[in-house]
């Protein structure tokens, strides 16, 4: 008997203000064992892959960072056939040379959150290898395709609970540990997609300077919906050339990342 053909090759997790990222497309509804993802899933061709949009807090901004059901937006991009994803994000800068308006493909996180659900594997002797937490050949097709907007290759993301901001303290101490840029949503959607075996690449827009950064100035939710708002297109044209770049067969680690191990259950 012939497999059903995947829905979905790519998937795009989508951050604030980028809800309307494919034309024409059409919408899946789709339920997991983790419950509802953020919202119904549009899938559309886009230059011949067939892909999958996701907004990361839903289509009306109702579930803040630490309330993004993760487990569920993994689980049913991956059971569409969805394989190789790309997840544009907002941050904070943590370096005065990372302002408004920069984009980094990071290619190292740190995790600062609390008490999130950040695995599929509840039983069992499941250890996934995440010393490194983005797909190397995602992030060349994101660094070829953002040449008109110049991004920064590497930097460590702190990903911080939320969804307050920080203090200037924490700000600084996030610098002093090598972080280059601060987030609210990037764990555990690395690591949850890692453990699908799935291929993840981040793309930050920075919209702000965090706290301990500059000055007596901190950080508002309206400069940072503000500034997300001015990019937008350039980040949709970005992304859309990205996943003509990515490679149509996976040959990275990513896609053996669970090789060798005894999983509790089946994947879909």
């Amino acid at each position: 008997m012939n497999e059903r053909p995947p829905e979905a090759e790519i998937g795009v997790i989508g951050g604030s203000g980028l809800y309307a990222l494919l034309d024409g497309a059409t919408e899946h509804q789709v339920s997991t064992p983790y419950g509802e993802p953020s919202d119904p899933i549009t899938v559309a061709d886009v230059g011949g892959r067939r892909v999958a949009f996701l907004p990361r807090h839903g289509r009306d901004h109702r579930f803040p960072p630490h309330k993004i059901p993760y487990r569920a937006n993994l689980w049913a991009l991956r059971s569409l056939g969805v394989r190789q994803i790309i997840a544009p994000c907002a941050v904070g800068g943590l370096r005065p040379e990372l302002g408004p308006g920069t984009f980094v493909v990071p290619d190292q996180l740190i995790d600062r959150t609390s008490g999130r659900e950040q695995t599929f594997y509840d039983s069992g002797a499941v250890h996934v290898s995440f010393a490194d937490p983005y797909c190397p050949d995602g992030r060349r097709a994101v660094l070829a395709a953002g040449e008109t907007v110049s991004p920064v290759d590497g930097g460590t993301m702190i990903v911080v609970e939320g969804p307050r901001f920080s203090t200037r303290a924490e700000s600084r101490w996030f610098t002093s540990i090598g972080g280059a840029i601060v987030n609210m949503t990037g764990h555990p959607e690395a690591v949850l997609a890692r453990e699908l075996a799935l291929c993840y690449t981040a793309i930050a827009l920075v919209t702000d300077l965090d706290a301990g950064v500059e000055g007596d100035h901190g950080v508002t939710q309206e400069e940072v919906f503000k500034v997300f708002a001015d990019n937008t297109a350039k980040l949709r044209d970005v992304l859309l050339d990205a996943v003509g770049r990515l490679p149509a067969e996976r040959t990275c680690s990513c896609r053996t990342a669970l090789d060798g191990i005894k999983l509790p259950f089946d994947l879909p």
